[in-house]
């Protein structure tokens, strides 16, 4: 492991999840009260033994920058690193990255450098735990020159996936994006039987996802990237090395979620507030890191809250109902506040009580929840302004509304965008 690098793919507009990545790129957007979803593949990198990263990034990656530099610092003893690569201009080129793997070509030579055999490529919006240590040792166990993660999928699932085909030895023969008919899931059937035969119980799925995490030997991907002008792993790389070389697969088949869309972000949140939550930030093997917070223990008095989780600096007055919801850092939620089924990201400062004040007194709501407020099926971003008696509720059950500064409809979720200023009485319309 200390002879691979790891590569962390930040860098995508991420338009699908507009109006979250606004005023932030798509790894840099919260997740689950305290967390960014960087926080995951570099957190596995870490509790895999991997312990030199290179982030790529290029849109609005100033909080992410921020949020790196704060939270991944090595000791001088151990060579350990997160290195932030974003895009810029070179002699050699003065064009921003074209796709995943133009940005990695383009930092190619971080790679090439002495002590390096493997690079591990990975995306930095996914939410999974892997030990990629059991990844490695597949890939040499098989004498692959590339490995990709597979998730067995049952045939509904593989519609929404890029889908492979193997020989009986394992190396990969063919992939199909996204397969709908009878006849394309046919060309990428996969016996249940021979994922039975590796240790995973197929429950009767007959179909290997690609999950966009790879591993290379070093010198393979330095040729591919150096005698193609391929700019997509997953489109052009990966179909075209299947040809070429010897690609195999690493069987996984643990949770793992692509939060690529308002809906699929809003729907794993929410799964995190449950009792028996599908991911477990709670674990003391493969714990998630982040950035280390002074806060104070969160303050509730006299509140209701079921199926919630609620991050640390907050504050929430008597009466307030809080029902499967996520509640971000320093959170102020005023007396008989109602927020159901919502994300309620938090605020990245505390206000100083003088300051609280001077917003009243200017007709300005304060940062936080005012007094009797409904907040339902709701993404509400950061350091937002809820007055008093606001109304945040999808009643006319639109599917789509675009972002007018304070708030949009996504897939039927109301967002309310980051910043927002929404005065006592508002309402949805």
């Amino acid at each position: 492991m200390k002879r691979m690098v790891a590569v962390v793919l930040g860098g995508g507009r991420g338009t699908r999840l507009l109006p979250l990545t606004k005023f932030r790129s798509k790894p840099a957007v919260p997740l689950a009260g305290k967390y960014r979803l960087i926080d995951i593949p570099l957190s596995n990198c870490i509790n895999s033994g991997v312990t030199r990263m290179y982030v790529l990034t290029q849109f609005n990656s100033v909080s992410l920058h921020r949020h790196i530099r704060r939270t991944y610092n090595f000791d001088a003893f151990s060579e350990g690193f997160v290195e932030l690569l974003a895009a810029q201009q070179t002699n050699e080129k003065e064009i921003w990255y074209q796709g995943t793997a133009d940005a990695v070509r383009q930092h190619m030579r971080y790679l090439q450098q002495p002590g390096i055999d493997h690079v591990l490529i990975l995306s930095g919006d996914q939410l999974y735990s892997m030990n990629y240590q059991e990844m490695l040792d597949t890939h040499l166990r098989s004498g692959n020159e590339a490995t990709i993660a597979a998730l067995p999928v049952d045939r509904k699932q593989a519609a929404g996936f890029g889908i492979m085909r193997l020989d009986d030895d394992g190396r990969v023969q063919g992939f199909l994006e996204k397969p709908k008919t009878d006849e394309e899931l046919k060309l990428v059937r996969t016996d249940p039987a021979w994922i039975d035969a590796r240790g995973i119980k197929s429950h009767g799925r007959d179909c290997l996802a690609s999950m966009g995490i790879y591993i290379f030997n070093r010198d393979v991907l330095i040729d591919v990237l150096t005698k193609t002008n391929y700019t997509d792993f997953g489109k052009e790389i990966f179909p075209a090395s299947i040809r070429t070389r010897k690609v195999g697969v690493h069987l996984f088949d643990g949770y793992w979620e692509d939060i690529g869309t308002i809906q699929s972000f809003y729907e794993c949140n929410l799964q995190l507030a449950q009792a028996n939550p599908p991911f477990n930030f709670m674990s003391s093997d493969s714990p998630i890191f982040t950035r280390s917070r002074s806060l104070a223990p969160t303050r509730i008095d006299g509140a209701t809250v079921r199926s919630s989780l609620i991050a640390d600096g907050c504050h929430i007055d008597d009466g307030a109902t809080i029902e499967n919801s996520v509640i971000g850092l320093r959170c102020r939620i005023g007396k008989n506040v109602v927020i159901r089924n919502s994300v309620v990201m938090g605020h990245d400062f505390f206000q100083e009580p003088e300051e609280i004040e001077a917003d009243r007194a200017a007709g300005r709501p304060p940062m936080g929840i005012g007094d009797g407020t409904v907040i339902e099926r709701a993404i509400v971003d950061k350091n937002c302004r809820i007055g008093a008696n606001v109304r945040i509720v999808n009643d006319r059950e639109l599917r789509e509304r675009p972002d007018d500064g304070i708030a949009a409809i996504c897939d039927g979720i109301t967002v309310c965008v980051k910043d927002a200023v929404m005065p006592d009485g508002w309402r949805l319309m």
